[in-house]
This record gives structure tokens, C-alpha cells and sequence, in this order.
């Protein structure tokens, strides 16, 4: 198993995803990147602690491999807005891979490259690429939240579509139970 820890704007929407891709094992939301130790979802959400919303995905390789994963991550989160997903605004929702060293740093460039050439977004992308930090668990709520939440006027109106949109897209890579 490997893991990787990615940041799209909401962690709910990017869990929901990663938690639907054939090979993932888990998807944890969580907070990385900041200053502050143990940082609360208060915390995280007034923008000063540093840390974005965050999801670790651990998967195996052998079915998804690191590439494809984060395919899917740029084409499912606008990763082309400087800390902002939609109504989402501040560092707390930028767009973020944490690389555990050189040869993942030289893996997401490659698809960013890769994905820029496709000319799947109209700007260029500003994902940053930062160091592996550690890893802090949001709050037990926030866990599995659409599948747990799907009738909440925000999964359905921000979250459901971009599921959808995995599912249109990406139905070859999806767990089959969610397909």
C-alpha cells in the first residue's frame, strides 16, 4: 500500500471522490501544512493555523497507480484557482499534493504537465507541491461526510455533482460497488 496526501478545496468533496476510486483502500480527511499542533476544524477554517483541508489516501498500487490517482484528483477540483474552490476561500482550500520526496515531487509535476496539455482547464494550474508534513485527523464528523450527509443542501449541491462527474468520467477506475 502507498499513501498520498492531496488538498482540493473541501476535504468532503475530495474524500467522497478518492473513497470511490478502485484501489483505495481509505480516505481520510484531515488538516497538514500549517503551523499550529492539532489543529480543530475552527481553527483550520478561519485560515490563520496555515494547515489546509486535506485527505490521505492510502491505495494499492498494484490496482491505481500514483499517476492515474492524480489524474482523477486535477480533473474532479478546479486546480487552477489560487486558494479558492468554488465559494470555498483562503489557503485553507488551496490546491495542494504533499510529497514524501523527489520521485513523487517529479510524478505530480509530470501530470500536471500532462493534464495543462490537455487543455482541461482554461488557466494554468496553481496546485503547489509541499513537503510531507504531518498528517492531523479532522474531527470523527467529518469522516466519510457525503456518504454519511448526501441529503445536506451542500453535498447535494456542491459535492454530488463532482461525484457525478467522477462516475461519468471515470467509470473504468470506480470501486464497482459504486458504479
Amino acid at each position: 500500500m502507498r499513501e498520498i496526501v492531496i488538498a482540493g478545496g473541501c476535504f468532503w468533496c475530495v474524500e467522497a471522490i478518492m473513497n470511490r476510486v478502485d484501489g483505495v483502500e481509505s480516505a481520510i480527511s484531515g488538516y497538514m501544512g500549517g503551523e499550529s499542533e492539532n489543529p480543530t476544524y475552527k481553527e483550520v477554517c478561519s485560515g490563520t493555523s496555515g494547515h489546509a483541508e486535506v485527505v490521505k489516501v492510502r491505495f494499492d498500487p498494484e490496482v491505481i497507480g500514483l499517476e492515474d490517482l492524480l489524474e482523477i484528483f486535477f480533473h474532479t477540483h478546479d486546480p487552477t484557482t489560487l486558494n479558492r474552490q468554488g465559494n470555498d476561500v483562503g489557503t485553507q482550500y488551496r490546491s495542494a499534493v504533499f510529497v514524501a520526496d523527489e520521485e513523487e515531487r517529479a510524478v505530480v509535476r509530470g501530470v500536471i504537465r500532462r493534464v495543462e496539455e490537455q487543455k482541461v482547464w482554461d488557466g494554468p494550474i496553481v496546485t503547489s507541491i509541499e513537503d510531507l508534513d504531518t498528517f492531523y485527523p479532522a474531527e470523527e464528523y467529518h469522516q466519510n461526510y457525503f456518504d454519511q450527509n448526501g441529503s445536506q443542501p451542500y453535498c447535494m449541491a456542491v459535492i454530488d455533482p463532482k461525484v457525478r462527474k467522477f462516475m461519468k468520467n471515470y467509470a473504468e477506475k470506480a470501486k464497482k460497488a459504486s458504479a
